[in-house]
């Protein structure tokens, strides 16, 4: 036998014994992990059958075992529950077109029940809630312990009945209470599409269902018919949805062979990736903008995410909710009606990068394999950024409301003087020219004798009420308070003259919506839309969105 023969056994003889000892190591690692496994159940039942044979008060056994379950769930991400038959109608949501509701798409941000985005045309939004908000109580019960299945089914309810919301806004000490009415929600998944010059198409897509691929098909081919040469694609305050209506509009978007989406999780059926297998509805050479905010979510992330990593387009806004996790629906029982709904992997754009953002979890009770990279880089080279969410290439932030405006949006008071005032005008154009429309708003908001606090007021109250205590026979604080206050006083009478071109804007805007439609309302409203204006410029100017796409050499950012 010759020496190269000899190193050749010896070679195979050594790999051999590195895979026996990698298949013992495997088979040894489930063995202990199936051992720990057992023991904790062991530990579990012995607890749970003590508490239910021993307690001094006998527990109802199947109401004790959904608040165990429940508490075993609390420290995971919020979207892995238990769920009994008459909790699993918020599943189907996305295959019916209506249901009882105020048109609230509900999320999860740090332990605390979010408002991920209002509907279009919906009582929350008419009523003014935002993205953002916190909703700390429904009903005077406390959303501390809810699951989102449950805030959800105690928000849903018959037309015409009210729910009353009461909202933690940032920025605001005390809590916003809500009077909302319910409504039948219809869903429609393109709220509107038009052409807002010669050449630029806009589509607004509001959530992701079985409907979206075939509406966004439509409205892209309908724009291409009005020759529209560049796309704007709003995705704001949509929440997402349905991930093969994600996967079936990125295919009109990327080119064919392209990496769109990877989804990692412990189980072999968790991981896959997803690549575009169409020719494009819209060319390459077509430049688009994805615009996105606080209130985009999961599919919505996915587009602009992978948009944004195959350097396919511009994303503009604000950066957005971070909703990257995918759940899987086990039965636990032969009769159907219990389910465990369990978060078995995370999305991954083409980049690397984790859409969801970081404490979604109790880290404690995680063990990390490997730490997320927070720095990842387009296919054309350039830095983009990670730990979770999409950041727009271009950051642009919606103007902050002002405090009558505020006032007026809470109390529902643009949407009832326009359904009051709709009946004076045989059309639109009638309240457009109407000169004595702001005079009448004046009379009737003047009616409702609204409490607006300007900013710096609370805290102007608040240092008044402790320095006074300090001194109360002080007439040099007590005439130097007095003072201020007649000047916040002064100030708030002048609030109407001085946001009247904006009260007047949002008047309108409820106005179109009620008399002619939703479409109509959406149209009106993107004309002096700062983020469509921004996103307009760069589509335009040739040199804005091609440099765009090339990576800096001397970036340090990030």
């Amino acid at each position: 036998m010759n020496q190269y023969s000899k190193k050749l056994i010896r070679i195979s003889f050594l790999s051999i014994t590195v895979i026996a000892i990698s298949l013992f190591s495997l088979a040894s690692t489930k063995s202990d992990v199936y051992r720990e496994l057992a023991r904790s159940q062991r530990l579990i039942n012995e607890v749970y059958k003590s508490l239910i044979t021993r307690y001094a008060d006998r527990l109802d056994t199947e109401k004790f075992t959904k608040v165990v379950i429940n508490n075993i769930l609390d420290d995971l991400d919020p979207y892995t529950v238990y769920m009994e038959e008459d909790e699993k109608e918020g599943l189907d949501l996305l295959t019916r077109g209506k249901y009882g509701g105020v048109g609230i798409n509900l999320g999860e941000r740090d332990k605390k029940l979010t408002v991920i985005s209002p509907m279009d045309d919906s009582p929350a939004k008419r009523k003014g809630i935002i993205a953002g908000d916190i909703i700390v109580k429904i009903d005077g019960l406390l959303t501390e312990k809810m699951s989102l299945d449950d805030a959800a089914s105690h928000i849903r309810g018959p037309k015409g009945t009210d729910v009353t919301l009461f909202i933690k806004r940032f920025g605001d000490e005390q809590l916003i209470e809500f009077v909302l009415t319910r409504d039948d929600i219809t869903v429609k998944d393109v709220a509107y599409a038009g052409m807002l010059d010669n050449e630029t198409g806009y589509i607004r897509l509001t959530r992701f269902s079985k409907n979206s691929g075939p509406e966004m098909r439509s409205a892209i081919l309908n724009l291409q018919h009005d020759n529209a040469s560049r796309f704007i694609i709003d995705l704001r305050d949509n929440p997402g949805g349905l991930l093969q209506s994600a996967i079936e509009i990125l295919d009109m978007l990327i080119p064919k062979g392209e990496l769109l989406l990877s989804t990692k999780g412990r189980l072999p059926e968790a991981n896959k990736r997803y690549i575009s297998r169409k020719t494009p509805v819209i060319k390459d050479d077509v430049k688009i903008a994805i615009l996105i905010n606080e209130g985009s979510a999961s599919a919505s992330e996915i587009i602009a995410g992978t948009v944004q990593d195959l350097d396919r387009g511009v994303i503009v806004g604000t950066p957005s909710f971070g909703k990257g996790l995918v759940q899987s629906v086990y039965g636990l029982d032969s009769s159907g009606k219990r389910s465990l709904k369990v978060t078995t992997a995370k999305y991954y754009v083409p980049s690397g990068r984790l859409i969801q953002k970081p404490g979604y979890i109790n880290d404690k009770l995680v063990v990390r394999d490997e730490k997320e990279d927070s720095i990842f880089v387009t296919v054309g080279g350039r830095k983009v950024k990670g730990e979770g969410g999409i950041t727009p290439d271009y950051e642009v932030v919606m103007p902050k409301s002002t405090p009558l405006l505020l006032e007026c949006w809470r109390k529902g008071l643009f949407f009832s003087f326009a359904q009051e005032w709709q009946h004076k005008y045989d059309s639109y154009e009638d309240a457009l020219i109407d000169l004595d429309l702001m005079a009448d708003f004046k009379v009737f908001i003047d009616a409702h004798e609204l409490d607006v606090t300007t900013e710096g007021e609370k805290q102007f109250q608040e240092a008044r009420t402790k320095i006074t205590a300090l001194d109360s026979t002080n007439m040099d604080l007590i005439l130097a308070f007095d003072f201020v206050e007649t000047f916040i006083i002064d100030r708030e009478a002048t609030l109407f003259e001085a946001e009247k071109d904006d009260l007047r804007r949002r008047l309108l805007l409820e106005l179109v919506g009620i008399m002619q439609g939703t479409e109509f309302r959406v149209a009106e409203s993107i004309k002096d839309d700062p983020v469509v204006i921004k996103a307009k410029e760069i589509l335009q100017d040739p040199v804005a969105y091609s440099g765009l796409f090339q990576p800096k050499n001397n970036d340090k950012s990030f």
